[in-house]
């Protein structure tokens, strides 16, 4: 199964939810008035695309469709599909493709940040860069096993401390690390943090403060984002770049979720750049993001 065929399995359940609305609004006919924009508002904030892209995209579309005098299902659609794509924001810096490039994943817990640093990490190395891992998640010792096995698989060395250690001193010694054997991609893992925890934020604000003073590199935060969280990922997303200054997100776990369309509103309303999705456990189901690839699957869920 190719990459877009597995993207759209893993968006069957959002899909469902938002075609099924609409397949009955499309039942109107090409005389559409007020009362069907209003239905159409209200399928997609159902669908966790949020209502500040929601407006956006209705209000386009409306007037393109007036426009183009577009009437066909499809015409609709395809349109639909292209303005969802300019809704979210550009990616224009991204990360896993600078060198060199330090990035920091952080989180809350359980949303895929260890697993994610294993796949990246395996990916650098089978395009011939010198990638190392940094286990500064400290407190979860299963953590520090997870990245080692990744280490092992890919033959990136893992950089970790006893369990309790100061995770910020992990950083360094990571950063030491890669300094000697000439990495070009550092990947370091942090501990899930609970985003309404002031304390835990402002530790984590510390620990990304101390690598970014030790760092010879650029150092990006990129948020790692569980989409069956919905609409609870909006807020974790916007406490996280208001306490670190995030530089962008990758969005896990979209297969099965009926709330995959929560990746445009956090890239949206919080001006986001999405880097790379998820849809499974093994590496190849990690990607990188693709606007117009990823609204085609949301709505239409075929090959162009």
């Amino acid at each position: 199964m190719g990459w877009f065929q597995r993207l759209s399995e893993g968006l069957k359940n959002t899909r469902k939810k938002i075609t099924g609305e609409l397949n009955v609004l499309f039942e109107i006919g090409p005389k559409v008035g007020d009362e069907f924009w209003e239905d159409l508002e209200s399928t997609l904030i159902m669908a966790d695309i949020g209502a500040g892209a929601t407006d956006q995209i209705v209000t386009r579309l409306r007037e393109r469709s007036q426009r183009e005098e577009l009437t066909g299902v499809k015409e609709v659609e395809d349109a639909l599909v292209d303005l969802m794509a300019d809704a979210f924001a550009p990616n224009d810096n991204d990360p896993f493709e600078k060198n060199p490039s330090c990035v920091l994943f952080v989180g809350v817990n359980g949303a895929g940040k260890t697993t994610t640093v294993g796949k990246l990490a395996s990916e650098a190395k089978s395009l011939g860069r010198k990638p190392i891992i940094g286990s500064a998640d400290t407190f979860r010792a299963a953590a520090i096993e997870q990245l080692e096995v990744w280490g092992e698989r890919a033959n990136v060395e893992v950089i970790k401390r006893e369990r309790g250690s100061d995770p910020a001193s992990v950083c360094y010694d990571t950063l030491d690390a890669a300094e000697k054997l000439g990495s070009d991609l550092v990947l370091i893992d942090t501990a899930g943090r609970l985003h309404t925890s002031t304390d835990l934020m402002r530790e984590l604000g510390k620990v990304v403060a101390v690598t970014r003073k030790r760092a010879q590199m650029p150092v990006h935060v990129v948020l790692v984002l569980d989409a069956t969280t919905g609409q609870n990922g909006l807020n974790q997303a916007r406490e996280f770049k208001d306490a670190l200054g995030v530089d962008g997100v990758i969005i896990t776990k979209l297969d099965g979720t009926a709330k995959g369309g929560i990746a445009l509103a956090v890239s949206h309303d919080l001006n986001l750049p999405i880097f790379r999705v998820g849809v499974g456990e093994t590496i190849d189901d990690l990607k990188k993001f693709e606007a117009h690839e990823f609204s085609r699957a949301l709505i239409k869920g075929e090959e162009e």
